[in-house]
């Protein structure tokens, strides 16, 4: 059995064997020992860092993009973020890719916490923000991104999420987080 300094049991990595290694996952199959011996392969998924941002404004809006995710076939609500660049700023990123993704430049920048939304197969940390104040600079520069930028008010948030139409892990805890503490 392996514990940690305090005592408390640890699961054993006894091997890593990568399966891909691209610009933006790392896949491999670790072989894993419970405290009680069990040994089983698991999946393991790396992913770079990515920083969300919901951005308020004095109407009691937030600021999201209407896009369609291919990966799950549905159209969906989401909040403006993007992956971390190693030498960048997380903060930074989220206000470039604000400003990037939607036309306005995100002001008052404060951070929310993080969360891992796959944490027994993957780490991929997402970093959140809200920005209390904004200013529109232009037309998005990525017209990828988003088939629509709107100011959604929040008071609709927790039935957007209940018909499904927002569901992306760090979108929904920035925003339950905004209605549960920011407002």
């Amino acid at each position: 059995m392996t514990t940690d300094a305090d005592g408390r049991t640890l699961w054993r990595i006894h091997d890593e064997r990568l399966v891909d290694d691209t610009r933006r996952l790392r896949l491999s199959i670790a072989s894993v020992e419970l405290p009680d011996g069990v040994t089983f392969e698991q999946w393991v998924f790396r992913i770079p860092k990515a920083a969300v941002m919901a951005v308020l404004d004095d109407q009691d809006r937030v600021l999201m993009m209407w896009r369609h995710r291919f990966i799950i076939d549905r159209w969906v609500w989401e909040l403006p973020g993007g992956y971390v660049n190693p030498d960048e700023d997380p903060a930074v990123t989220a206000a470039r890719e604000v400003e990037e993704e939607t036309g306005w430049r995100p002001l008052d920048i404060e951070p929310l916490g993080s969360l891992q939304p796959m944490v027994g197969s993957a780490d991929a940390e997402n970093l959140l923000y809200v920005a209390r104040r904004s200013e529109y600079v232009g037309e998005p520069e990525d017209i990828n991104e988003a088939e629509r930028v709107a100011w959604i008010p929040l008071d609709t948030v927790r039935t957007r999420i209940s018909k499904g139409e927002i569901v992306g892990a760090a979108s929904q805890v920035a925003l339950l987080h905004v209605l549960a503490f920011h407002r």
